[in-house]
């Protein structure tokens, strides 16, 4: 099936809307035996041409600042929901207008902006760090140590509840069900005694659910428990779930050179297009290519910016590798084009879906002017 992606001009993303179906078929399917909401996190996966598709399965959508919760708004519909570290005061009339949930990071943020929310009928809740580690990406861990995310039971004010309906912990990163079940113990340990007072909870994302190791009957167990012992509405805002290898970046080959190992420039960059490869880091999966010496002729493949580290990594082929041939990367919906940049002067990727039919047509592409306008 992938032979059709030979076909795009590079760099593109590619978008496949029938593994976007079958992720969301299940994510549905988790939500009706739960009986919890599923919420998009688009901070992973913002491609709104095809949120009326994902809308059809989800209940809303959730937001890191004011300009994700318009897109979801404007989009998508359904539930719009909101957490940021720290509001911008001068956004925060709009994101009222907006989002029918905000979650705070801070009492203090709640102090500043609770009488506002209350009066405009918002559902306000308030991040908690149960300061429970199960990851090893510190980048991307929550429950860090010095982590500015969320409110420790140190710190937590339960004199200053009022008003607060809901209670938002986010802690895991791509991670099974057991995750989950060992966080939620911690959380209901330290902030058992005021789940009970919340009309919601929030478990966050990084619930890697529509992968094919994911436990699913544990996580709709361990909502159903949770749901009967405090009486609460479950809410679970996965990102990576909705596009997990949903989609690709098809990349060229510009030249090769040798410095100890044979090494192919592409006009994709890990640090312009897929920046989780440096900032995680992480081999992305390449179709037809094997490890490293797996097979017979081996490759560091890296972009061409200045940057020295901009390398995706090393692969091996069948047969060697020549000017123009295409490669086609995997997993590249996810935390791709929301994070991709134009260092260098570097064109970013085309955006394309392929439909169910298995027609690609481009949705998106970018040039000069793009680069441009960002800079004066």
């Amino acid at each position: 099936m992938e032979r059709s992606l030979y076909s795009v001009e590079t760099p593109c993303y590619v978008v496949d809307e029938r593994r976007i179906m079958e992720n969301l078929d299940i994510l549905e399917q988790v939500a009706l035996q739960a009986g919890c909401k599923i919420l998009l996190a688009q901070k992973a996966f913002s491609m709104f041409s095809v949120y009326p598709l994902i809308g059809r399965y989800l209940a809303g959508t959730t937001a890191s600042g004011l300009f994700e919760a318009r897109l979801g708004r404007e989009e998508m519909g359904g539930e719009t929901h909101i957490y940021s570290a720290a509001y911008v005061e001068k956004e925060f009339d709009e994101i009222l207008k907006l989002c029918d949930h905000i979650s705070f990071n801070s009492f203090s943020q709640w102090e500043k902006y609770r009488n506002r929310a209350i009066a405009a009928e918002k559902s306000c809740g308030i991040r908690i760090n149960p300061q429970h580690s199960t990851q090893t990406h510190g980048i991307y861990d929550p429950c860090a140590d010095g982590s500015r995310l969320g409110v420790t039971r140190e710190n937590f004010r339960p004199d200053l509840l009022e008003g607060i309906e809901g209670l938002h912990f986010h802690t895991l990163c791509e991670q099974n069900s057991d995750a989950l079940i060992e966080t939620l113990a911690v959380v209901e340990e330290k902030f058992g005694e005021f789940i009970s007072q919340m009309k919601w909870v929030n478990f966050g994302g990084g619930h890697l659910i529509t992968s094919r190791g994911y436990d699913r009957c544990a996580l709709v167990d361990c909502i159903l428990r949770f749901k009967e012992k405090y009486g609460v509405e479950v809410y679970l805002e996965p990102g990576e779930a909705i596009a997990y290898r949903a989609g690709f970046l098809v990349a060229s080959v510009l030249d090769i050179v040798n410095n100890g190992i044979d090494i192919a420039l592409l006009d994709a960059s890990a640090a312009c297009h897929m920046p989780d490869v440096i900032e995680m880091p992480y081999r992305p999966p390449l179709w037809q290519s094997g490890a490293p010496k797996e097979k017979p002729y081996t490759y560091r493949l890296a972009g061409a910016t200045c940057l020295a580290g901009d390398v995706i990594g090393d692969y091996s082929f069948d047969r060697p590798l020549q000017e123009g041939d295409k490669l086609i990367f995997e997993d590249m919906a996810i935390y791709t084009m929301v994070k991709n940049n134009t260092f260098n002067g570097m064109r970013l990727p085309s955006i394309a879906l392929r439909k169910q039919d298995g027609s690609i047509s481009v949705i998106r592409s970018f040039g000069y002017e793009d680069f441009k306008e960002r800079l004066s």
